[in-house]
């Protein structure tokens, strides 16, 4: 499966963004997909994560109750919608999917084996 991330920009500090991921190749409803972020100073971490049988979804403490993830099957895209934008959430975001996700491994960069190119996300104070 192929992904395209987009919607990164400039916004300033409690602003919104929506990215999406598309998918193309296969079935994307069989994948689980999830978000990380990373920054030239940190390594890449987890921000949230969508189940393909439930669209349940978990989240990075961080984030929680700021950010949503959702998912339209039809259209095979991902999306996460980020609300009260901070400075620190400023990264490049990746998108990443992967059928074979559990409980256990779902916050986990290593899991994942699909990856888009990354959208900038920079937030202004």
């Amino acid at each position: 499966v192929q992904l395209q991330a987009s919607g990164g920009g400039l916004v300033q500090a409690g602003g919104s963004l929506r990215l999406s991921c598309a998918a193309s190749g296969r079935t994307f409803n069989m994948y689980t997909v999830g978000w990380f972020r990373q920054t030239p100073r940190k390594e890449r971490e987890f921000v949230a994560t969508i189940k393909w049988s439930d669209s349940s979804a978990y989240y990075a403490d961080s984030v929680k109750g700021r950010f949503t993830i959702s998912r339209d099957n039809s259209k095979n895209t991902v999306y996460l919608q980020m609300n009260s934008l901070k400075p620190e959430d400023t990264a490049v975001y990746y998108c990443a999917a992967d059928r074979n996700i559990i409980s256990s491994s779902r916050t986990l960069d290593v899991a994942y084996d699909y990856w888009g190119q990354g959208t900038l996300v920079t937030v202004s104070s």
